[in-house]
């Protein structure tokens, strides 16, 4: 009884740490960027059930895409693409020109790797038997699907990017720890009070150090891709103590799935927000609400899938540990046989020696 008490209690710590950083847009700490694998499974859930199929039959298969340097750096192109877009300049009219041709060359090199994902003739079927070979076998993209993996690939979810920089992210560390100094020198003097108010102040800005999102649904499945690259990085999860959890969940088709309802509820969030938008009248009002009570349900369950990916992969990463200590302790014991046999042919070593010895001293009296 204790044990599935520990258990729930374990599951519902993990949905509540999951809940809050969705609800904030923000992780604590810093992560790194998607994998390529983990921004495929989750590009893949803004495509059709067909390409869907397609994608997770040629990983299967073996089959690889194109590889651009990591899909997560088409998402900041394209972003930054965007800001010089959407730069003002209205009393700037001279940057116009400027903000446009910045604009410009990003679109150029986002181009260039969607022509590089799109139209390689090592990863795709090129000649009609193989496309005909890859069509009966459900692996074979055509280029409008690849086009739109691509389309896809460039909403990869990543934080933002306003102190990315590693000179940022540097100085946003010193001023973490210039927060608690700040605190500790002012303590029992006449500028305690105004000491406090600095490192809260300090301290309020090295907490950007926190990975943040644009809403709730890019938090969601970053966090979702970050844990399934915990887990498949986890040597433990690929050795065979993990065996039959591995045959019993495919996490990248977990992901594709969680991603495919996360994009769904994030389009009708928005098209509710455009009907409460225009409506004024009660019972318009009453009705949206009504819809997102109802959508509340879909948005826990999320929850409660997302909160399993984590779970899974600090389960791993704490299994990881043990399986340390595990192998140190087979090694001891392997050490032990080693130490007994090699003292039990001491009594062997002992006898040459000494026969050795007697040689020598024969020798030495010839």
């Amino acid at each position: 009884m204790s044990e599935h008490l520990e258990i729930g209690t374990d599951r519902e710590r993990v949905e509540q740490r999951v809940r809050r950083w969705c609800e904030r847009a923000r992780l604590d700490g810093r992560r790194p960027l998607l994998s390529d694998a983990a921004a495929i499974a989750v590009a893949a859930g803004r495509l059709d059930e067909p390409t869907r199929t397609a994608l997770a039959l040629r990983r299967r298969a073996g089959k690889t895409l194109p590889s651009v340097g990591g899909f997560s750096a088409l998402r900041v192109l394209e972003d930054e693409r965007r800001r010089w877009l959407a730069k003002d300049t209205k009393n700037k009219p001279g940057s116009a020109l400027v903000y446009r041709l910045r604009a410009a060359e990003l679109g150029k090199r986002l181009d260039h790797l969607r022509t590089t994902m799109v139209m390689s003739t090592s990863h795709y079927a090129t000649g009609v038997r193989a496309v005909r070979r890859d069509r009966r076998d459900g692996l074979h993209l055509d280029l409008d699907q690849r086009d739109a993996l691509f389309d896809a690939l460039l909403h990869t979810p990543v934080p933002k990017q306003e102190f990315g920089t590693a000179i940022e992210r540097t100085g946003l560390s010193l001023l973490n720890s210039a927060a608690g100094r700040v605190s500790d020198i002012a303590k029992n003097t006449l500028f305690e009070e105004i000491g406090d108010r600095a490192a809260t102040v300090m301290a309020g800005f090295a907490d950007r150090q926190d990975e943040t999102f644009t809403d709730r649904y890019e938090t969601m499945l970053f966090l979702a891709g970050s844990s399934f690259d915990q887990v498949h990085a986890s040597p433990a999860w690929r050795s065979e103590h993990f065996l039959v959890q591995r045959t019993q969940l495919d996490l990248t088709d977990e992901l594709t799935q969680v991603a495919v309802d996360v994009n769904s509820l994030r389009e009708i969030d928005d098209e509710l927000d455009g009907v409460a938008a225009m409506m004024f009248d009660d019972a318009t009002r009453a009705q949206v609400a009504s819809r997102r009570a109802a959508l509340d349900t879909v948005w826990t369950q999320l929850i409660e899938r997302v909160a399993a990916v984590v779970r899974v992969a600090e389960l791993v990463t704490r299994a990881e540990g043990d399986l340390r200590t595990l192998d140190v302790m087979e090694k001891a014991h392997s050490l032990d046989g080693r130490i007994d046999a090699l003292v039990a042919r001491a009594g062997h070593r002992e006898l040459s020696a000494d026969n050795t010895h007697f040689v020598g001293d024969q020798l030495g009296h010839s």
